[in-house]
């Protein structure tokens, strides 16, 4: 875990990634090789960020101001040049500087924000478990039909973990067709309780439960 005086490295990038979701990433920018490169040999995470504004390639792009740890848990490169990975999210970190290296990459300091937290079992929680099993049923039978074995492509992590309301909540953050920005607003709420009311008040809406 990085400390508040050590600067990690981030990647921007135009997606965003929960505590405990699954981030498959392909690396061609030799800047990100490198970065991705280090990582590994330290075994040290990096950071995932949403742009604010640019782009994922060229020059700095302006970050949000919170992201997610990600750790490299498998990596391949299937031609040089280009390292495909698979990532796992960690905690949840606030920016509090940020600086621009000479290769154009953003290193930043941070504050590591509270974890999600067990929270009692309620009808809202058993009822999005409840729903989110049926469509990761239905993503593994997909998967399996499609005979994938890399395990790069599967957007589940496991084991499954339906008994957390944080854990179910953020799947579903990462699931539902919602912008981005609206992504982003649910990941930086701190109680992962609110997070669940809203997803719950979504799939009501949207007669899923």
């Amino acid at each position: 875990m990085p400390h508040n005086d050590d600067w990690l490295p981030l990647f921007p990038l135009k997606t965003v990634l929960f505590p405990g979701g699954v981030l498959p990433l392909k690396v061609f920018e030799a800047r990100y090789i490198d970065m991705v490169s280090e990582c590994m040999r330290r075994q040290a995470p990096f950071g995932v960020v949403l742009i604010k504004a640019g782009q994922e390639v060229g020059e700095a792009a302006e970050p949000e101001d919170v992201g997610c740890l990600a750790d490299i848990t498998a990596w391949d490169m299937p031609t040089p040049g280009v390292i495909m990975l698979r990532t796992a999210g960690g905690g949840r970190f606030r920016i509090l500087e940020t600086r621009i290296l000479a290769d154009k990459r953003l290193e930043a300091r941070v504050q590591l924000l509270a974890a999600d937290t067990l929270i009692p079992a309620s009808d809202a929680h058993v009822a999005c478990a409840r729903a989110l099993k049926i469509v990761i049923d239905d993503i593994d039978a997909r998967l399996k039909q499609e005979q994938d074995q890399d395990g790069f492509s599967d957007p589940i992590p496991r084991p499954l973990q339906l008994h957390s309301a944080g854990w179910v909540a953020n799947r579903w953050c990462e699931i539902l067709p919602i912008p981005l920005k609206a992504r982003q607003k649910l990941m930086e709420l701190d109680d992962p309780q609110t997070r669940l009311a809203i997803v719950h008040q979504y799939l009501q809406q949207h007669k899923i439960i």
